[in-house]
């Protein structure tokens, strides 16, 4: 079995981070800073488009990326800590599967944090923003992670906490598990699939349940 992991929402709780550099951003280019509400609605999508939904214009959209990836480096992994059961379901998992993670944070600060809470020698493969063309929901970053895993005749699984990952997974043929340790609510995520569990070590004893 191979299991993609989504991060933030899924694995990990990153907002207190995510906020930071957005209301840093928005003061350093002289913009009014957005509700964290808002900025929260759009967590899972890639920098730029969030930046493009609360109101910036294209031409300094990635200037005002290039300066919030210089604050979050920063603070992230102050600011970031594991979702609760998460360090026991990568745990879990591993025993019974090979692991992968799909994500549209940017890839080196992915890795830098999951180095930091010494979980990333469990995963065989990280797929980040920069590594593909097409974010999720497109399912070329899984398709991207599958690439650089041995995939014959094995069942794989992409466990997510919001549409976008549910909808990736559609894309790419594989089947998806939806998590409510996140960003997306239940009414949401129900219009998207059945499969839907607490958290992501529910979600692995589910999978670990079908191996048996």
């Amino acid at each position: 079995m191979i299991i993609l992991f989504d991060l933030d929402g899924t694995l990990i709780d990153s907002t207190d981070a995510i906020l930071e550099s957005f209301h840093h951003s928005f003061s350093k280019h002289g913009h009014e800073c957005k509700k964290d509400k808002d900025i929260k609605a759009l967590i899972g999508y890639p920098l730029d488009i969030m930046f493009e939904n609360l109101g910036i214009e294209k031409k300094e959209i990635w200037d005002m990326v290039a300066t919030y990836k210089e604050r979050y480096r920063e603070i992230s992994t102050q600011k970031t800590e594991l979702l609760k059961n998460a360090r026991e379901a990568v745990l879990l998992a591993k025993k019974f599967a090979t692991l992968g993670i799909v994500t549209t944070k940017t890839a080196q600060y992915s890795k830098e944090l999951m180095q930091h809470f010494d979980l990333m020698q469990y995963f065989e493969v990280l797929i980040g923003r920069e590594d593909v063309q097409n974010p999720k929901p497109h399912a070329e970053p899984i398709l991207k992670a599958l690439d650089k895993m041995d995939t014959k005749n094995r069942e794989i699984w992409m466990i997510g906490d919001t549409k976008l990952d549910i909808i990736a997974a559609k894309n790419a043929n594989i089947n998806s598990i939806a998590v409510l340790s996140g960003y997306d609510d239940l009414e949401t995520l129900k219009k998207f699939t059945n499969v839907i569990f607490n958290d992501a070590l529910e979600a692995t004893f589910y999978l670990q349940n079908r191996k048996k």
